[in-house]
């Protein structure tokens, strides 16, 4: 089992258990809201999460947590030549520095570079959240009838 931590927070690999936590958290409406992300219901979320995280070797994701409760997960996958990721943080955890240093943490474990982010423009939070890691802004994409920004992680320089 990976872990890596740091005061308060810890990353390790998703355990079952944790699938509830993520799927109550999904169904915040203010955290939908932000997001624009349509929750999904029970089994169809079991069922993403069974067969398109978990079982996808290709997939990096990591549980975070807070002081040893469940406060979230970080996901990284590829679409196509695009190597993204993702996050989701209850909201009792928003704003008080976790998702900055759970992101450093799963950065230093996922080394795919470039590697990329699309977040809802309006969740400026997230965007904020991004940059605050390194991500610079790279254009907009629509997702639907949303606008997201596409943000990018390049690799850093070599010597």
């Amino acid at each position: 089992m990976s872990e890596r931590s740091e005061p308060g927070v810890r990353l390790r690999d998703v355990v079952e258990a944790d699938l509830e936590v993520f799927l109550a958290q999904e169904h915040d409406p203010e955290a939908a809201r932000r997001s624009r992300f349509t929750p999904r219901p029970r089994e169809r979320f079991l069922h993403h999460w069974a067969t398109r995280i978990l079982a996808d070797p290709t997939v990096f994701v990591q549980a975070v947590l807070v002081d040893g409760e469940v406060a979230g997960n970080i996901v990284a996958w590829w679409e196509e030549e695009r190597r993204f990721i993702g996050y989701w943080f209850g909201r009792e955890f928003w704003g008080r520095g976790i998702g900055t240093r759970a992101l450093t943490l799963f950065l230093e474990q996922e080394k795919t570079r470039p590697l990329y982010a699309d977040p809802y423009e309006g969740n400026t939070g997230s965007v904020r959240l991004l940059e605050k890691v390194g991500f610079q802004r790279s254009g907009t994409v629509r997702h639907g009838e949303d606008q997201h920004i596409m943000l990018v992680l390049a690799a850093p320089p070599t010597a």
